[in-house]
């Protein structure tokens, strides 16, 4: 005590070096008041070396004129240090806690580091502040403070506890100043929050009474007509309403008395919110409202005859009082899902009113109290996840029975390893689980933003789809018309909800371009005078190993499955259904094998002639499909494992392969001679999307005396567009010759040969 007293003449001694500008002679003598009860309850952790620095701090913030009045006009120092006191006496805290209450205004003025509160006054001190600062952050975000997801997000947004608790009491403080706030608005603002926020909070954590005085004052300040009415109906009642109580009590007792139990009764009045929402339910004005009061009886017995004397007292009661057997309600036999169980009975009391009266043990008392049937449970409001529940469950436990609060630094918890809470710039909240990404929030808005979605910008700055988002993030979503989803995504999302829909958009997509592959497909077979035939169709795709023609034409349009190596197989075994002999590009080589000699002297007068090796005669030679070889590309023969040759160009995609693991089948062959066959080829144009560049190319292909157009398709996408040319020719000259002119064309970017 002598320290204490120590304490509080330092502080009055000094109180004066604080800048007069700043504090009213009322403030003055409203702080030296709040001291010397700051004091009076202080824990021992409130030491006199920790008071000094703490007041010299505020005073220097002071001097420096960091610290600024609240939106209401109030000083900082009185609002600090009426909420630390009902921190230290309502709730029973701790010191530190107290402290940290005391700092947080100032140093989230002052902008001080985290590090510097830490090195000043230690790491819980350090942690509160720094958790008020996070919280006030959460209330410029969003306004949607009437929420359950909001009370939980303020419960993980803080991680510590404490700051939950600084923060109700804080608004506790802010209500029962409210009286003497001419804003009616800003005033009618806080008693909201108060209502749908604080008081929910404060019911979770036991704090009763803290609870009642926050739901009343918001009647008081929301309600005001209603509230002095029922508070005037309650005083006028109130020796009658004890008296009835008595009198319904002591024929009670003396019962139970003689039957040897050992009991003892409470009874209770509703609070003026409570009344007022059965008035606003009922429809009814305050004499409509019988249930004013209701009697619990708790029975002090072992557990194993729990359920008999419980029965034994509701015997008792309902013969000496009519029960209304509607409101029976029996937790005894079957409690409720969360544990909690009683014998609750209406009876009709003397004066004929009705009266509630709830029958229970110890046991049962201490687990609707303490335990998971916490009164928030039992009187239906809903829960937050299981962890916070948990969580503010054990904290409740130590609040009520008077435990070391020191423990309370057990329970810090990060929440985010369950959920977490993100905003859309707006201000609108959505629960993500943990680990959830930019792109898990695309798809939780909604399924097309998830689909067009490229990154995100949260504080400024850009984060890709894979970024992991934190509670607390304010989300801006980046789209593009160009966008769609792809397999990797699947690898970003988290939430079933967004693989699902990166899976529909995938397997549709895998439809579209199986049907462009199967268009192709049906070109390509047209362009070589093949029919189409669904038989030999479906025979082609199990070759290949698919047992759909969908999944082949899938695995075309993924690369899987080449379009010529498909072709050339098809009509092979069309020819072999229909048996028609394989002459289509099978030349005897005899008939083309000139020797150099020959050519030398220019005595060649025949048209297409391809020399292989050097003297090879009588062996038949196919044109690659797979390059298409004209006359004048620079080719080789391969020798297949049926004893032809097949003619391949020298940049044919295969022909690395085929050097590297059938070096030994290579043979070397040329063009010679002057041409004259007509030979298909394919150029591949790419270009802007402008209007009368295709007709200008094809004029161009028509001017042209040695080529032919056969076919062209064109694809258009994000202003640019893809054209797939098929001509015939003679020779590579004339081809060389018309890239050169199509890339003349305006807008075309390239051409080249496939």
């Amino acid at each position: 005590m002598p320290e204490k007293v120590a304490i509080f003449a330092f502080a009055t001694e000094n109180l004066e070096i604080m800048p007069k500008t700043f504090l009213t002679d009322n403030e003055r003598t409203q702080i030296l008041t709040l001291v010397r009860k700051f004091v009076k309850i202080s824990p021992q952790t409130v030491s006199h070396f920790g008071f000094r620095r703490i007041r010299n701090y505020i005073t220097e913030a002071l001097k420096n004129q960091n610290v600024q009045r609240d939106v209401f006009g109030f000083s900082p120092i009185v609002t600090a240090l009426e909420t630390a006191i009902i921190l230290g006496d309502e709730m029973r805290l701790d010191g530190t806690t107290m402290i940290g209450c005391l700092l947080a205004p100032f140093f989230e003025a002052d902008k001080t580091a985290n590090e510097d509160i830490e090195k000043e006054f230690g790491n819980d001190i350090s942690s509160i502040v720094a958790g008020l600062k996070r919280v006030k952050g959460l209330y410029e975000k969003t306004p949607a403070v009437e929420t359950e997801n909001f009370r939980n997000l303020l419960v993980s947004f803080a991680e510590d506890m404490r700051v939950v608790l600084i923060m109700t009491a804080d608004r506790l403080a802010a209500m029962r100043r409210l009286r003497d706030v001419e804003d009616k608005e800003a005033r009618n603002r806080v008693a909201r929050e108060a209502e749908f926020l604080y008081a929910p909070i404060a019911h979770k954590l036991g704090l009763y009474k803290i609870k009642s005085e926050l739901e009343d004052l918001a009647v008081k300040y929301l309600e005001h007509d209603a509230y002095y009415l029922i508070r005037e109906k309650l005083n006028a009642t109130k020796s009658a309403r004890d008296a009835y109580i008595a009198d319904f009590i002591r024929p009670i007792s003396e019962k139970l008395t003689q039957a040897g139990l050992k009991f003892h009764i409470k009874g209770r009045t509703k609070s003026i919110h409570s009344i007022w929402q059965k008035m606003k339910r009922q429809r009814c004005g305050f004499e409509g409202v019988y249930d004013l009061f209701a009697i619990r009886i708790i029975i002090d017995c072992p557990t194993e005859k729990e359920k008999q004397e419980c029965w034994q007292v509701y015997s008792i009661i309902t013969d000496m009082y009519q029960p209304n057997p509607k409101r029976l309600r029996d937790w005894l036999s079957v409690p409720k899902s969360n544990g909690y169980e009683s014998l609750h009975i209406t009876v009709l009391g003397p004066q004929n009113k009705w009266v509630e009266v709830q029958i229970r043990t110890e046991r049962m008392d201490t687990v609707a109290e303490y335990g998971l049937a916490a009164h928030w449970r039992y009187k239906g409001i809903k829960s937050g996840e299981s962890g916070i529940d948990e969580w503010i469950g054990e904290i409740r436990s130590i609040l009520e029975t008077g435990d070391d609060v020191h423990i309370i630094n057990q329970f810090k918890r990060d929440l985010k390893d369950e959920e977490i809470y993100v905003f859309t710039p707006k201000g609108d909240l959505y629960k993500l689980p943990a680990g959830a990404t930019v792109l898990d929030f695309a798809y939780r808005i909604h399924t097309n933003i998830g689909s067009r979605c490229v990154g995100a910008t949260i504080a400024g700055k850009n984060f890709p789809l894979r970024h992991k988002l934190s509670s607390g993030d304010q989300v801006e979503i980046k789209l593009s018309n160009s966008q769609t989803p792809n397999s990797d995504w699947l690898n970003y999302a988290v939430t079933a909800r967004a693989k699902s829909k990166i899976r529909q958009a995938l397997h549709e997509k895998a439809i579209k371009e199986g049907q462009f592959a199967r268009e192709a497909f049906e070109r390509k077979l047209k362009n070589h005078d093949i029919p189409w035939e669904e038989g030999i169709l479906s025979h082609l795709a199990k070759k290949f190993g698919y047992k759909e023609q969908s999944e082949f034409f899938k695995a075309m349009a993924a690369g899987t499955v080449q379009l010529n190596d498909a072709a050339e197989q098809y009509e092979r075994m069309y020819d072999n259904e229909h048996g028609v002999p394989d002459h289509n590009q099978t030349v005897s080589a005899n008939e083309f094998n000139y020797n150099l000699q020959e050519k030398s002297n220019g005595d060649n007068n025949s048209s297409d002639v391809l020399v292989i090796d050097s003297n090879l005669k009588g062996i038949d030679y196919t044109l690659a499909k797979c390059c298409h070889p004209i006359y004048g590309d620079d080719v080789f023969g391969f020798v297949t494992s049926g004893g032809g040759i097949k003619i391949h160009r020298s940049g044919c995609p295969n022909a690395k392969t085929l050097r590297e693991r059938y070096g030994y089948r290579i043979i070397k062959a040329r063009w010679a001679g002057k041409g004259g066959e007509k030979y298909i080829i394919t150029l591949k144009v790419v270009g802007n999307d402008d209007i009368g560049i295709v007709n200008n190319m094809t004029s161009i292909i028509d001017k042209e005396q040695d080529i032919l157009l056969r076919s062209i398709r064109i694809d258009t996408a994000d202003g640019l567009f893809s054209g797939i040319l098929t001509i015939s020719t003679g020779s590579t000259r004339n081809v060389d010759i018309l890239i050169r002119k199509l890339g003349t064309v305006h807008g075309v970017k390239s051409v080249t040969r496939i």
